[in-house]
């Protein structure tokens, strides 16, 4: 260490880097490891230096031209009282900077709305979800005031509404508690309570997982969504039961037949002829089409994916359809390449045919309650249609072979086919049905 000199505003101007070096350090003698570097460029900054656990530490305090002389000495002998007690200025420092950020994290995360939370939630969880659940979430929290695409009800606006979910999303999370939540749920009752309840359901899972995260935990009620207020609220929800009788099947089939799009006729014939649920059908790829051993490997939201039976009816619709993409029901008009809303095919068939309406999921129920006809067993009809084994003997003790499904699922479709006056003969000795490259 070089010589020591009480700094003075005269003395600290006048040092200068040594000749032949980047920069020289000159010492306080008042202030003990108070230093000023020079460098060869004519830079001075105040610097401390002390030892610290057996090893040379050095800080550096700041400019000359920002700190004073009496400023950088009362620092110094701060950062030595520190080192004295066995602290490094550096880590107490980059702790104080991540407290204060954390502070202002927090004060940030207090006055931003909730949907930027409910973004993070969508991106963190959406790797877990289907296709209609991330679908569910776009559509409680869109935006709305885009044009109609689709006929509007008498008195609705030209414009889509908003989300059910904006108007709480557009507040901060601090703010959405119960009392807030309840006079939400009074008005969205009102108008669209099926759309209320399922907002209702959303928002509670991303509540409790705001919950669980630090950087939320602080301004989330997590009473905000009780199940007493949905019971309050909203009107009781009535199960469905939509369904095809056997007598309807006939006007049924031939309005579905007419139908000018031949791949939302066949989609809406196979729903029916398989009990499959509206989006394990919809996605079903030519890959899990097996026309050699009759079978179709679909998506299924309880085990994941599940393998039915190929019967010789939808044999038939699916070998007849375009091979435009890699989705059996596709659709050159939709962004993702494959059929999305089936629904107006089928309810233009219905309005032809005079029939109540039915919905998608209708169609599913009409299988299981039709297959009743054909003394199916209920175990049987289950598999098929990927339902919860619901009794000991058949979660445990039944799984039954591709072989045997196909047995009873060729007289189920046999038999609705029969009542639809529709005239089929598959081919015999394993009716084998050879896919086209139409």
């Amino acid at each position: 260490m070089s010589k020591q000199e009480n700094f003075t505003v005269g003395r600290v101007a006048s040092f200068k880097c040594e000749a032949g070096k980047n920069q020289s350090i000159f010492w306080d003698g008042k202030t003990p490891g108070l230093g000023l570097r020079v460098t060869s460029a004519g830079t001075k900054s105040y610097i401390f230096e002390t030892r610290l656990n057996g090893k040379t530490l050095r800080i550096t305090i700041g400019d000359v031209r920002t700190w004073g002389i009496d400023a950088a000495q009362t620092e110094a002998t701060r950062l030595k009282a520190m080192a004295d007690q066995g602290d490094d200025p550096r880590q107490v420092k980059a702790e104080n900077m991540a407290a204060t950020e954390a502070k202002r994290e927090g004060a940030r995360n207090a006055e931003a709305p909730a949907i930027d939370a409910w973004q993070a939630y969508i991106a963190a969880r959406q790797v877990k979800w289907s296709a209609s659940h991330s679908r569910d979430h776009a559509t409680v929290s869109k935006a709305g005031g885009e044009p109609r695409t689709r006929g509007k009800r008498k008195g609705e606006s030209n414009k889509t509404q908003p989300g059910a979910l904006l108007p709480l999303l557009t507040l901060p999370l601090a703010q959405i508690d119960a009392d807030r939540v309840r006079a939400w749920l009074k008005d969205e009752a009102l108008t669209r309570p099926t759309h209320a309840r399922l907002a209702f359901g959303l928002l509670r899972a991303f509540l409790n997982w705001c919950a669980d995260r630090p950087e939320y935990r602080a301004h989330t009620h997590a009473d905000a969504c009780a199940s007493r207020l949905s019971r309050d609220e909203l009107p009781k929800k009535a199960a469905k039961d939509d369904c095809l009788q056997r007598e309807q099947l006939p006007l049924w089939f031939e309005h579905v037949r007419k139908l000018g799009n031949p791949v939302h006729s066949a989609y809406l014939q196979a729903l029916l002829l398989t009990g499959a649920r509206r989006e394990e059908l919809a996605g079903l790829q030519w890959a899990d089409v097996d026309f050699q051993w009759q079978s179709l490997t679909i998506k299924d939201k309880v085990e994941g994916s599940r393998t039915i039976p190929l019967t010789p009816f939808v044999a038939s619709l699916l070998a007849a359809l375009p091979r435009r993409s890699e989705w059996v029901f596709s659709s050159p008009a939709a962004a993702s390449g494959r059929l999305m809303e089936p629904r107006i095919g089928h309810n233009k068939a219905l309005t032809a045919a005079c029939l109540p309406a039915l919905s998608l999921h209708g169609l599913r129920r009409s299988f299981g309650t039709l297959a009743e006809w054909v003394e199916v067993p209920a175990g049987v009809v289950a598999q098929i249609m990927g339902h919860k084994p619901s009794a000991t003997a058949e979660k445990h003790y039944r799984r039954r072979p591709l072989d045997l499904l196909r047995m009873w699922h060729v007289k189920i479709e046999a038999w609705i086919l029969e009542q639809a006056g529709i005239e089929f003969a598959p081919v015999q000795a394993g009716f084998r049905v050879v896919a086209g490259n139409t």
